[in-house]
């Protein structure tokens, strides 16, 4: 599950973690924009990387997930340091997402420079080479075009021996990144026939480099709402599309609206593709019939595909 933070108040967050550990679901994630434009300017939103250290106290099997931080937001060696305590919390089930940042009002409201494209994908490439050589025990020295580090020490390490790497984003550029440092490639839900053609740009790229594609675990993130007949169905479809749940219209992230075979036929040619790690996207006002029945009724089936497929 990506439950992301923007809840009212901590304790919210706190029970759906509860909730989704429960529940029987493998993970749970939080993003780490400051000030996400989903609710507006003045909406809420939990810092990312704090609030993932307190669930991953809260929790015991769950894997925690960051999903994705912005590299202008810390020093590579600050990130390496905070990961390796949020791994440290949570027992060895930390997985780090990064990305190139994208749209944040956090840019204007808090005067926080946004370089171009071009120079954020070299700086996200830049970090991965920074966590890897830090996390592997050091000393790191590293000699960059935005970065520079001289006999760096981190210690403690993250409990892992090796902290999986999520690079989140289907852009050509990025695409490659997560073909050269990820053990996860994630992205937003898109049509089968799009998503064959950036998973293919990541496997040839992986190829050339010399690296097995099967190693890149494929990882999609979507929205959905289980209902239990049409008429729910063409509701919910309705309030996202008219922006009647407290924020704009976003239905390309859905992947559909009614009941749960319907949504295991819509995810199966994804399965077929190679993915492997579905995350349901929710988000406040909680749709909690969605929430347990992807659990109880969706996830045991698509394990079953999966098996199939391996």
């Amino acid at each position: 599950m990506h439950s992301g933070q923007q809840y009212p108040d901590f304790s919210e967050l706190r029970a759906l973690w509860q909730s989704a550990e429960s529940l029987g679901y493998d993970g749970v994630s939080l993003f780490e924009h400051f000030r996400p434009q989903l609710l507006g300017p003045d909406g809420p939103c939990l810092d990312g990387m704090t609030a993932l250290s307190a669930l991953a106290a809260c929790t015991r099997r769950v894997r925690c997930t960051m999903l994705v931080t912005s590299t202008l937001w810390r020093h590579p060696a600050l990130l390496a340091a905070a990961a390796a305590t949020v791994d440290q919390v949570s027992g060895g089930r930390l997985e780090l997402g990064l990305g190139a940042g994208g749209d944040d009002l956090a840019f204007r409201q808090y005067g926080i420079e946004q370089p171009p494209m071009a120079v954020r994908l070299e700086r996200l490439d830049e970090t991965c080479r920074i966590l890897r050589a830090l996390w592997d025990g050091g000393p790191a020295s590293f000699d960059g075009t935005h970065f520079t580090l001289r006999d760096a020490h981190l210690a403690p390490r993250p409990v892992q021996q090796h902290v999986p790497l999520v690079i989140g984003g289907s852009g050509a550029r990025t695409v490659r990144l997560a073909a050269e440092h990820a053990d996860v490639w994630n992205c937003l839900v898109m049509p089968p026939r799009e998503y064959r053609a950036a998973a293919d740009a990541c496997a040839a790229h992986c190829v050339r480099i010399g690296r097995d594609p099967a190693t890149v675990r494929r990882s999609l993130t979507f929205r959905t709402a289980l209902t239990s007949d049409a008429a729910s169905a063409r509701r919910a479809r309705a309030a996202v599309r008219d922006g009647l749940l407290g924020h704009p219209a976003d239905l390309p992230e859905y992947i559909g609206f009614g009941s749960t075979q319907e949504c295991l036929e819509r995810l199966a040619p994804y399965l077929e593709l190679g993915v492997r790690d579905f995350l349901l996207a929710v988000r406040p006002p909680l749709d909690l019939e969605t929430v347990e029945r992807f659990a109880t009724d969706v996830a045991p089936e698509l394990r079953k595909e999966a098996a199939r497929w391996n």
